[in-house]
């Protein structure tokens, strides 16, 4: 229980109505959630206006409003603070009511099209093997310590970040290491939380549903940099033109990692395997259960933020090399006649484009390679023919199929995808993903290749508004089983 007035320290009211010294209990943005005593954020949202269920609040007990606008009619018994932003003044609050955890913590931020959750993941997979005790925000799932709590966005709204921080602090957690996503930075959910540290991963093309134009979802990743503090680090992909854009104006003390050049963090690839590279990092050789050259750059981003973290650089490399990969980052399943599939996350243009140079480095000239990709429903539009243009470009044989549909047609959404198809013949479109994955494990040989991508660690499918379950890796073990563990 906390006493308003001290929760508004730093919020800057427009305006307060009624008794600002109200105790209040508990936080929330949703009014089915609101208890006597909350206090109720009237947020603006994609889908709906929380200034609409003020009423509905307040009928509940809230006895504290945060408001962008008054209600017409006001109740005496409630105090309402206008403000500028409820997500900014939300985010504020939130650190102010579960006494600001993050300054308790070793807070680091991973922005960036690609590799965030992996790359989050390795340190928290990291700094719990080396014996300390972390926290994970992600996309696949959220821990304090061994504690797992079900994921529900890639970064929470400002109230459950606080909450959860607050939990790892009083859990024992030194370090949390959070994926920070453009949504997030965008609607302030990051605001009031100090970080120590940044690793910006790189930028392509994704979003723009929601941002409008790349030079806004640009400045959605910036933002986050530009809050940092001059005690604060960050680290950015020296290889992507958009890590400079990062560092500008930026307090911290700015590191770049490379692949291509001298750098503060310098890695070369010696030798690439499919199950495993040979990396020289900062003049040290070490093999890692990792491939692929975008592994290279998350891992480079994972020893430059633990050394700058404190930890010695051999304990650093000798735990790299014991990490394994993140569930359905790369994933492969093998079957019995040595046909490999590998399920990954893959679902923007260069994502696909990584994860297929990469299988084209390490596969033979005798194994063919079949791709299973589709584009998600309510979701930018125009990436959805580029990514067809990829798989065909790569592909022996490629299968376009549904993702998660959403509210959209699949058949919609396959329509989009094959307009960057035109003239070529190696392709399939099968709408039923099930079906696309068997038929592509039918398709191949002993030893092929297969790519699915686009879902990677989701066990779910969305299709109008409803949560099915399926799971890629589940999917291709049965199909395996039934053409190729009994050949």
């Amino acid at each position: 229980m906390k006493q308003l007035n001290l929760l508004l320290a730093n919020v800057r009211a427009i305006e307060i109505h009624n008794n600002h010294n109200a105790e209040v209990v508990s936080l929330t943005y949703d009014s089915r959630s609101v208890e006597r005593g909350a206090l109720f954020f009237a947020v603006r949202g994609t889908q709906s206006d929380g200034h609409n269920y003020i009423a509905s609040a307040i009928e509940r007990g809230a006895t504290a409003i945060v408001c962008e606008q008054l209600p017409q009619q006001l109740n005496d018994a409630v105090c309402y603070v206008v403000v500028e932003d409820s997500n900014i003044a939300m985010a504020h609050i939130a650190s102010t009511f579960y006494d600001n955890p993050s300054k308790e913590l070793r807070l680091v931020g991973v922005t960036g099209t690609n590799g965030k959750t992996t790359t989050a993941t390795l340190l928290y997979d990291m700094f719990m093997a080396m014996g300390y005790k972390a926290g994970l925000i992600s996309t696949v799932i959220y821990r304090i310590g061994q504690r797992s709590i079900a994921s529900t966005h890639t970064t929470p709204d400002a109230i459950r970040l606080n909450q959860m921080m607050r939990q790892m602090v009083d859990e024992g957690c030194d370090y949390c290491f959070m994926e920070v996503s453009s949504h997030a930075a965008a609607q302030h959910r990051i605001e009031g939380l100090h970080f120590v540290g940044a690793l910006f991963t790189n930028l392509t093309h994704d979003h723009l549903d929601y941002h409008g134009t790349y030079k806004e979802y640009i400045n959605a990743k910036k933002s986050f940099f530009d809050r940092l503090d001059k005690g604060a680090w960050a680290v950015v992909n020296g290889d992507d033109r958009n890590g400079e854009v990062m560092l500008q104006n930026c307090k911290a003390k700015g590191y770049r990692l490379s692949l291509r050049s001298m750098a503060d963090y310098r890695t070369k690839i010696v030798e690439m395997h499919p199950d495993g590279m040979l990396l020289l990092i900062d003049g040290q050789e070490l093999w890692v259960k990792f491939t692929g050259r975008f592994n290279a750059y998350n891992l480079t981003t994972v020893y430059a933020a633990a050394t700058l973290l404190g930890i010695d650089r051999l304990e650093v490399l000798t735990t790299l090399s014991q990490l394994t990969p993140v569930a359905g980052r790369f994933e492969t399943i093998v079957a019995d006649d040595q046909t490999m599939a590998i399920v990954d996350y893959a679902h923007t243009p260069d994502a696909l484009e990584n994860v297929l140079q990469t299988i084209e480095e390490v596969r033979q000239d005798q194994q063919r390679l079949i791709v299973v990709c589709g584009c998600g429903g309510d979701r930018d539009k125009t990436k959805r023919p580029e990514m067809a243009a990829i798989a065909t470009k790569y592909a022996t044989t490629a299968i376009f199929t549904s993702d998660n549909p959403r509210t959209e047609s699949a058949e919609a959404i396959l329509d989009d995808m094959v307009q960057g198809v035109e003239g070529a013949k190696n392709w399939l479109r099968i709408t039923d993903r099930r079906e696309a994955i068997h038929t592509a494990t039918m398709l191949a040989q002993p030893k092929d290749i297969i790519l699915v991508a686009g879902k990677g660690h989701e066990d779910y499918q969305i299709i109008g508004t409803e949560k099915h379950h399926f799971d890629d890796r589940e999917e291709v073990r049965n199909a395996f089983n039934q053409t190729h563990n009994n050949r």
